[in-house]
């Protein structure tokens, strides 16, 4: 259950990131209010995990898949541009996320 918490508080990491961007320095009433909504949505999450997660591996699990969400929507919706080089690089984080999860 822990597991799964930290994963959607990941994903809910991503979700405020990307509102943060489209808020426009808070100036945008919607994406602003997503942000707060989901960060400590999210926050509350990564808490949740760390009652019975280590710190240092829950931490990485949930930046991790934060980083790697926000990317990929990014160059979903043409935020971002896509190259090999860059899915090379979220292919290694994901790696090192699962790495860290399965030494737990």
């Amino acid at each position: 259950m822990y597991w799964l918490v930290l994963v959607v508080s990941g994903v809910l990491e991503a979700v405020w990131a990307t509102a943060l961007d489209r808020s426009e320095g808070f100036t945008k009433l919607g994406p602003s209010i997503i942000f707060v909504a989901g960060m400590i949505a999210s926050m509350a999450g990564l808490a949740y995990a760390l009652r019975e997660l280590p710190v240092g591996t829950a931490y990485a699990v949930w930046v991790g898949i934060g980083a790697v969400v926000t990317v990929a929507w990014a160059m979903l919706t043409g935020a971002e541009s896509i190259s090999p080089v860059k899915i090379l690089f979220l292919l290694m984080i994901i790696g090192g996320v699962v790495g860290l999860k399965s030494v737990h």
